[in-house]
């Protein structure tokens, strides 16, 4: 039976890229297939711990590579795969977690959840791009993500692999009418980047225009804090009207999903790859309101499953806010068709399909 060494982040913390390894650890078809092994790649173990250092991560990080050696003296691999991270002081630890794959001979996939290779221009992070994508394979969440790396990485080299998610839905038509207040929803960490700032000024032209709808935010505090959000509230009159409650998870979470009429994720985070929140929006069949950031475009389908807006365009958010708002039935034939896309894609049962034959073309090579 052929060996196979994962290396990826499984929560804690939970974030995109260690959902998605905690996917791939428990896929029954590699586990059938193959003879794996595993190794944790998470050095923090909460969210606020991301991006900084302290002896506790540096421990971490030893046994780690420790483990990674240890492994491979034990074990003759016919491929290790890698969750990388390609932009961030992250990059560095996996430039040498791939100097020591690669020490040893191993065939190696960077499997990416993130993006920024193409916006550095040090010439020290460029020769570690060409070293560690030489000789080897890359998975990608999107075609849209390839010219994030085509500098580096030949289009031979690359396979397309989009996230998928379990259904934890009940599937609901809405029904509500247009003089019911209608529930809009952010699900995602706190963070200007991730679009917060601007959906409030949306809220507070909302307000003005009279409509009727109350704004939930849920997720970890990042960039803002509680304090900051509610008196940017006060500030702007929302008090009624928009709430924050931190970060949910599992049912606590999925209450709001169920009890949301839209979704809206105005993102311009500069590492945007292809949001695992969009798709559970759309197994709630929720219409979704986005922006074309990195692979979005290839989940949202414009005046079928819901709205891209230009990123940081207020206006543009109010406008398509205001007409799901309005239009009842336009809510649900988005919702409707944001559903069938998400069973038709991005299921989990789809994800583990498409990432198992990957794995195994790859190693079959």
């Amino acid at each position: 039976m052929k060996t196979i060494l994962f290396i990826f982040h499984i929560p804690p913390p939970v974030h995109g890229s260690s959902i998605v390894g905690s996917y791939i650890k428990n896929i029954t078809l590699i586990n059938k297939k193959f003879s794996t092994d595993f190794i944790n790649l998470s050095t923090s173990s909460k969210l606020n711990e991301i991006g900084k250092y302290n002896l506790s991560k540096l421990s971490r990080l030893i046994s780690i590579l420790f483990n990674i050696v240890s492994n491979n003296f034990k074990m003759s691999y016919d491929l290790c795969y890698l969750a990388i991270a390609i932009n961030g002081k992250a990059f560095y630890r996996d430039l040498i977690i791939v100097l020591l794959l690669k020490l040893f001979g191993n065939k190696i996939v960077l499997h990416l959840h993130n993006k920024g290779a193409a916006s550095f221009n040090n010439i020290f992070r460029k020769l570690g791009y060409r070293y560690v994508f030489n000789n080897t394979k890359v998975i990608l969440l999107s075609d849209l993500l390839y010219d994030d790396i085509e500098k580096y990485v030949m289009k031979e080299q690359v396979y397309i692999c989009p996230n998928g998610i379990p259904d934890s839905s009940q599937l609901k038509i809405n029904k509500k009418s247009i003089d019911e207040i209608v529930n809009i929803l952010f699900l995602s960490n706190i963070m200007i980047e991730k679009g917060v700032l601007i959906l409030l000024e949306a809220c507070a032209k909302l307000k003005e225009r009279g409509q009727k709808f109350i704004c939930h935010f849920v997720g970890g505090w990042k960039d803002l804090s509680q304090r900051k959000t509610e008196e940017l509230i006060t500030m702007k009159g929302l008090e009624n009207l928009v709430f924050f409650h931190g970060p949910k998870y599992d049912k606590e979470k999925n209450k709001y999903f169920e009890s949301a009429d839209i979704f809206v994720f105005p993102t311009y985070y500069k590492q945007e790859c292809f949001p695992l929140v969009l798709l559970e929006a759309m197994q709630y069949s929720l219409p979704v309101i986005s922006t074309s950031k990195g692979g979005i475009p290839d989940i949202v389908i414009e005046d079928e499953t819901g709205f891209l807006c230009p990123q940081k365009d207020i206006d543009c958010l109010v406008e398509k806010i205001e007409l799901l708002v309005n239009n009842p039935e336009l809510r649900t034939k988005m919702g409707e068709a944001g559903r069938k896309r998400f069973e038709e894609n991005f299921t989990l049962e789809n994800f583990e399909r498409r990432f198992t034959d990957i794995i195994e073309k790859i190693v079959n090579e």
